[in-house]
């Protein structure tokens, strides 16, 4: 059985994405309340460790165990371009490096206990591929084992690259959710690390039957995202914002990023009903769907209310905040045809 310890849970969309997988959670690690309680909700018998900042010295004392993959989307709003770009200036930017010292110590402990290195799988914006403080290569250089940070070939990093390191190989890519069966477009870096020295550890992000190293959208049929709407991925409208036309319309457009707040969520996401020219937010529901979750994974009991009780606030927010779960389950299934190898 393959295991994995979260960090920077969220609501778990790695957990619904690898469970039926047969991976199994050791613990999670998350702070924010609403999460929190989507967390305790789901999985009750998981312990949620909170802090991950603590989870070094648990580790290293053996109050936690140290699992197969190290898994988690460290804050994104230090690197995204939608923000002022602290980096890793910004204690949210920072936590990427906290995560490789977390790493240091499962890898640590795992030898010592006579285990193959673990796995990292790391998710973020696009945008640390372009910081002015070099963000991408402070973290792989520190994952690689190497003392300075590693400089980007040509000044630019680009969107798929492997990193063959004194300590450790690296692999990353940028995926796009929309081609992963969810009419959303959600680009998100995707890295694996590992000092696993078994070939076929760069197949994980990378077919060798494709040349481009792309995902294609070609495969992917009309999809179904709520009893209201549907799309079909890889199309475009005209709209001069973007939108989502319900079941009839002949634009089909993509949904653009979920964003966090609800005001984006309001903003950049207008659904027109073609048949009365009617204008609404996406609801919890439907961005739930957006995701990848299964229907009403944020509607719970929340603060001593029952779950028909819970706000919509929160719930914007934890499910802006998530990863696409299609894209974690192709991830997970790479992973495990890796190990099986």
């Amino acid at each position: 059985m393959i295991t994995y310890g979260s960090v920077c849970s969220g609501i778990e969309a790695v957990s619904v994405a690898w469970e039926p997988l047969g991976f199994k959670p050791l613990w999670f690690s998350e702070n924010d309340p609403f999460p929190c309680a989507v967390l305790a909700h789901h999985w009750p018998n998981v312990p949620n460790l909170g802090d991950m900042t603590t989870l070094t010295d648990r580790i290293m004392t053996g109050q936690i165990p140290a699992p197969d993959i190290l898994v988690g989307g460290t804050p994104c709003q230090s690197f995204s371009i939608a923000g002022q770009r602290g980096s890793l200036s910004d204690e949210r930017g920072n936590l990427t490096l906290e995560l490789v010292r977390i790493f240091d110590a499962i890898d640590t402990i795992r030898q010592q206990n006579g285990k193959p290195p673990a796995i990292l799988v790391w998710e973020n914006v696009p945008g640390i591929l372009s910081t002015k403080d070099n963000a991408l290569g402070c973290f792989l250089g520190a994952l690689a084992g190497e003392s300075i940070p590693l400089e980007p070939p040509r000044g630019k990093w680009t969107n798929a690259g492997f990193v063959y390191g004194n300590k450790r190989k690296i692999a990353w890519r940028v995926l796009d959710a929309q081609f992963f069966g969810v009419p959303q477009r959600r680009r998100r870096i995707f890295l694996t690390a590992s000092a696993r020295r078994t070939t076929g550890f760069e197949q994980i992000h990378f077919e060798p039957q494709s040349s481009s190293r792309d995902i294609k959208a070609g495969a992917i049929k009309e999809v179904e995202v709520a009893k209201t709407l549907t799309t079909r991925p890889g199309l475009r409208g005209n709209a001069s914002v973007d939108t989502y036309v319900v079941v009839n319309g002949r634009q089909d457009p993509l949904v653009s990023t979920l964003a966090q707040p609800i005001d984006s969520l309001a903003n950049t996401n207008i659904l027109i009903q073609d048949s009365t020219q009617c204008v609404r937010r996406l609801t919890p529901l439907e961005c739930e769907r957006l995701q990848g979750f299964p229907d009403n994974h944020t509607l719970i009991p929340y603060r001593n209310k029952p779950a028909e009780k819970c706000p919509d606030t929160p719930r914007y927010k934890a499910i802006g905040n998530s990863m696409a779960v299609p894209v974690v389950r192709w991830i997970g299934q790479r992973i495990q045809h890796y190990l099986a190898s």
